[in-house]
């Protein structure tokens, strides 16, 4: 039977979620407050969209989201990041794994991402009416309908909430699904920022400003108990806060109870290169630049902007001759290129954060629907809901996977 269905939010869930419930037959109105759809989709994966991660088992799914990953065990099942990359090829978009399994659009832009979303949800027959929803309607435990901010009231059967998280406010994501939420009553858990870039103690940081290395190995050290709760390999950003980047965002969601000093990220600035390799390869820099001066002989092991800090934290003297170097000081200037430290002391804000963590509790939704259990009518989709993965695609395939069974289950 046809129903009046208003989903709030044209994101990645929110699209997915419309155009799902106008295939299955529903006259369904989506309301989005800014003039373009997936704003956020837009500037994903730096433009480029990593649209899903082509692992083809559950288990390695929920094991990349560190954050309730058992309560999409429905959406999942019914969605996989299979049947993300089939909808998007059947949408005309050329799909390519890269390392890590990141699906990307072949052309790199996110543009194709969004464009494909839009036709699905457009080509389904859904009605679009720019606007904010302030306000649920919902009488006697039953969803009603959704007020907006110039007074109007939209009445349907079904409200999808999948308004995003609270990061990246600039997109629309301010936040507006949690205040929906705890109107009807749920409970929404703290928020914390996820996928963030970190504040650093290190004055070189700065020095750095704008330097991408590529190649590096970085690991996280918890200092209350040594443990390494996070190692990878990959690109990383210097900031006049700290760092950044793909490795150091992936990391920010393994730092838990952040305090100032809690966790350290040593560097490998050489993975490539054992202890032995990268001594010998010093050695041989350093024959062919014996009369030269220390700081001038660094040229080809380092990027320009990094010698100046390496040679400062080495401690040896910038005009030292290189063949007056020790061989103890050549240990340590070996020793400082395979573990740079840096300390972190925060998290950047929750708004420049990737995703959010925290959101509507799990405990009040149905994971085989995605239907409010207070609330009959009143279904999440996405970020909204109190779930958040690492970087690799992982949070984008939940936005489709909750979005689709939303959409499905009305």
């Amino acid at each position: 039977m046809s129903k009046k269905v208003i989903v709030i939010g044209a994101g990645a869930s929110g699209l997915m979620a419309a155009g799902t419930a106008a295939e299955n037959g529903h006259n369904v109105i989506l309301v989005e407050r800014n003039d373009k759809v997936a704003r956020k989709v837009m500037i994903t994966g730096k433009g480029r969209c990593n649209v899903t991660n082509n692992c083809t088992l559950i288990n390695d799914l929920i094991q990349n989201v560190p954050t309730n990953g058992r309560f999409l065990y429905g959406a999942f099942s019914k969605f996989m990041p299979i049947d993300t990359m089939e909808f998007f090829e059947d949408m005309g978009v050329a799909l390519k794994v890269e390392r890590g399994n990141r699906v990307f659009p072949e052309s790199d832009k996110a543009v194709e991402i969004v464009d494909a979303l839009n036709a699905f949800s457009s080509d389904a027959g859904v009605k679009r009416i720019k606007g904010r929803v302030t306000s649920l309607i919902a009488e006697n435990g039953e969803i009603k309908g959704v007020k907006l901010e110039d007074g109007q009231e939209f009445f349907a059967d079904a409200v999808i909430v999948a308004t995003g998280g609270a990061s990246y406010p600039l997109t629309g994501s301010t936040g507006d699904g949690y205040t929906l939420a705890k109107q009807v009553g749920h409970t929404v858990t703290e928020l914390k920022p996820s996928l963030v870039p970190l504040v650093c103690h290190e004055g070189f940081c700065m020095d750095l400003q704008g330097l991408s290395l590529r190649n590096v190995e970085i690991s996280v050290l918890n200092t209350e108990n040594y443990k390494e709760v996070y190692k990878d390999f990959g690109e990383m950003l210097f900031t006049h806060f700290g760092v950044s980047g793909p490795l150091v965002l992936s990391a920010s969601s393994h730092m838990k109870d952040i305090k100032p000093r809690k966790y350290e990220i040593h560097i490998d600035l050489k993975p490539a290169l054992s202890y032995e390799q990268l001594d010998k390869r010093i050695q041989r820099d350093f024959l062919e630049n014996s009369n030269k001066n220390f700081i001038n002989a660094l040229d080809a092991l380092l990027p320009k902007k990094l010698v100046p800090v390496i040679v400062k934290l080495s401690g040896i003297k910038p005009a030292v001759k290189v063949n007056q170097i020790t061989k103890q000081q050549r240990s340590d200037l070996v020793n400082l290129l395979k573990d740079l430290k840096v300390t972190v002391i925060g998290f950047r804000p929750i708004e420049e954060a990737i995703v959010t963590s925290g959101g509507v509790s799990v405990k009040e939704i149905d994971p085989k629907t995605m239907e409010s259990k207070l609330i009959k009518g009143l279904y999440f989709a996405g970020e909204v809901i109190d779930v958040d993965a690492y970087t690799g695609g992982f949070n984008l395939q939940i936005a489709f996977s909750t979005g689709r069974l939303a959409g499905s289950s009305i």
